[in-house]
């Protein structure tokens, strides 16, 4: 289920048909002078030469983070849709779009999103999940959200929460949401097909650890380990492992559930706490069978969303390498079952291609 975003805090999430169903996504919508991809200036928004260096600052740090989450975005999205079927307890019907206005950000972030990105007090459009019915239906970045069905969509600081508690009662009762946006200054009304996909929260970590956790109910890859990949199927294989661990339930059955989720808040944040990442921040390492299982499970899901699974074995070998389990707020010391992980993808990637090879299905 998707949440409703805190206060304050940029959490990145798809819209879900159940309950609360806006929430909004790390990416800041870009507008076209400032190379943020998704944002559309305001008519009559503050010259820049009323941007004080403070505020200039604050933008390019959300530009730099809206890169990364819009590649995550894009890379978790098939994992995400093509695997509905096996996401048995976690599968729901989705929106597939994130949105959100200038009070998503505290502060001077707030001042950049608005006097810079041209964000304002109504909801727009930041993110649309490739594959989904909102993407169907033509539904874009920057498009501003003014109704859904008859009823107006709530603006200000509040508005995630009231449109939210808009969304909820339509959608639980109807396939489509009636959405009416302004697009470059023009109304538009579109019909936004649901989307069965896994609901998990796919969040950016505001952090420089090459990590990446699961509480459950979300997915964070941190700046760190986005860097460390080197192409979008390296990435695909963390963030599907990381799902596979949700899947599977490891973080309740690990007991790890509230700590990964405190870890997962904190960074979240623009200027997260980093001392929550000193050691191993508290997370127990993850037993070899549980890690073997998520490993198997993960290949499946690749396979499934069409990523190239045969780069999987050597991936992963490279990162235990390069930030081996002696590194404590690394990725191979909260999963450090190096030779059984490395049988469990050599064997799940013989299997899949055997399936693929017979014909049969990709259920693992």
């Amino acid at each position: 289920m998707i949440r409703i975003q805190r206060p304050l805090r940029l959490n990145t999430v798809l819209v879900a048909a159940t309950a609360a169903l806006l929430a909004a996504c790390t990416t800041p919508g870009p507008m076209q002078t400032s190379g943020i991809p998704g944002v559309i200036p305001q008519a009559g928004a503050p010259a820049p030469a009323e941007v004080t260096p403070q505020v200039a600052a604050a933008a390019e740090v959300l530009t730099r983070m809206a890169a990364q989450q819009d590649r995550l975005y894009r890379v978790a999205a098939p994992l995400l849709i093509d695997n509905a079927e096996l996401c048995t307890k976690h599968a729901r019907n989705l929106l597939g779009f994130t949105a959100k206005n200038r009070y998503t950000y505290p502060g001077q972030y707030n001042e950049a999103a608005h006097l810079v990105l041209g964000m304002g007090e109504r909801l727009q459009v930041t993110n649309v999940l490739v594959g989904s019915g909102a993407a169907r239906a033509g539904l874009r970045q920057g498009d501003r959200l003014v109704a859904a069905g008859a009823t107006p969509l709530p603006e200000g600081p509040n508005a995630l929460s009231g449109a939210g508690a808009v969304f909820g009662p339509i959608v639980s009762k109807q396939a489509t949401l009636p959405l009416s946006i302004e697009r470059d200054g023009k109304p538009r009304d579109l019909s936004i097909p649901v989307t069965r996909a896994c609901a998990f929260a796919i969040e950016l970590g505001n952090a420089d650890n090459v990590n990446a956790y699961a509480d459950g109910s979300r997915v964070m890859v941190t700046r760190g380990m986005i860097g460390f990949t080197q192409n979008d199927d390296e990435l695909a294989y963390v963030v599907a492992r990381t799902m596979a661990h949700n899947m599977l339930g490891h973080a309740g059955t690990q007991r790890n559930a509230a700590t990964i989720g405190s870890i997962i808040d904190n960074l979240t944040l623009i200027n997260p706490d980093t001392s929550m990442l000193i050691g191993s921040g508290g997370i127990r390492a993850m037993p070899g069978d549980a890690d073997a299982a998520a490993d198997r499970l993960a290949i499946y899901l690749l396979a499934r969303a069409d990523y190239r699974i045969e780069g999987a074995p050597a991936f992963w070998k490279r990162l235990a390498t390069v930030h081996p389990a002696k590194v404590l707020n690394a990725y191979t010391a909260n999963h450090p079952a190096i030779a059984a992980r490395a049988a469990a993808v050599d064997r799940a990637v013989a299997e899949v291609k055997a399936k693929k090879s017979g014909k049969k299905p990709l259920v693992p």
